[in-house]
């Protein structure tokens, strides 16, 4: 299953029925789980890859964080299970420079579409897609469901709330809450994700909720902190409690705006 061209490092560890392509490299410390196929030229080190993932040709793994204090300590990229890792996408290991963890953490069933990049100790959940070329700066978090246009980006420390969808070539600065749509040279909510929530599950009455949420949060011409305030008061359904557990939680970067325009339908 190992092509006699690939190079091994010794401190490798590959379940029995890893493919690994020719003129692959797998370097130091690297752990690859049972089904995972590595194709060509690919290069991986310091990274725990999951099971059953497909590494394109020409990825890079676990390579070290584009950060001028990275001083080479010893740190990790962890990518979970049934990823798709296509060609030239970089996913880079932690970095200890400002006091983190020094790990770079992929959740299960991402799909990572050519020249997309996730920065050192980006925090990444489950089923998120990076369309080509979206990238994320270092120490973003991405929570579950979430899916990047083309061109897209998000800034170092940004928060992205669990199905959010970001619009092609959007800068996102701010956090962008749960359930939005975020649009623009700098990205605005410009709605909320009806497509997402639909394919999740979500039925018509929790979809008007969470709209009628969005208005009262971002359109209602109250500062975010009266209008959560009386938000919260409201008894708000079980389906907005992710909305308001990231509202409430501690921001680096503020909490994205909505548009002049409003809460698209």
């Amino acid at each position: 299953m190992i092509h006699p061209t690939a190079i091994i490092h010794p401190t490798a560890q590959l379940d029995k029925d890893v493919k690994i392509g020719p003129y692959a490299v797998i370097g130091e410390n690297v752990v690859v789980a049972q089904g995972t196929s590595v194709g060509a030229h690919a290069f991986i080190e310091f990274a725990s890859i999951g099971k059953d993932c497909l590494i394109s040709p020409h990825a890079f793994i676990g390579t070290p964080p584009q950060d001028v204090k990275y001083k080479s300590e010893p740190t990790r990229l962890i990518l979970g299970d049934k990823c798709i890792v296509r060609e030239c996408v970089t996913l880079n290991r932690g970095t200890m420079a400002d006091g983190g963890e020094g790990i770079t953490r992929i959740g299960n069933s991402c799909f990572f579409m050519a020249y997309s990049h996730v920065a050192h100790d980006c925090v990444v959940g489950n089923n998120v897609v990076l369309i080509n070329c979206a990238a994320l700066a270092g120490h973003v978090t991405v929570e579950d469901n979430v899916m990047f246009g083309g061109l897209s980006a998000a800034h170092q420390f940004v928060r992205i709330g669990r199905l959010t969808m970001v619009g092609g070539a959007t800068g996102v600065e701010r956090d962008a809450p749960p359930f939005s749509m975020i649009e623009g040279n700098r990205g605005r909510i410009v709605g909320i994700n009806i497509i997402g929530l639909r394919r999740n599950g979500f039925n018509k009455d929790q979809v008007v909720n969470i709209k009628k949420a969005f208005d009262l949060l971002f359109r209602s011409g109250q500062t975010l902190a009266e209008a959560l305030n009386f938000f919260e008061k409201t008894a708000p359904g079980p389906e907005l409690k992710p909305l308001l557990d990231f509202l409430k939680a501690p921001s680096k970067r503020g909490i994205t705006n909505a548009e002049k325009t409003g809460i698209a339908t």
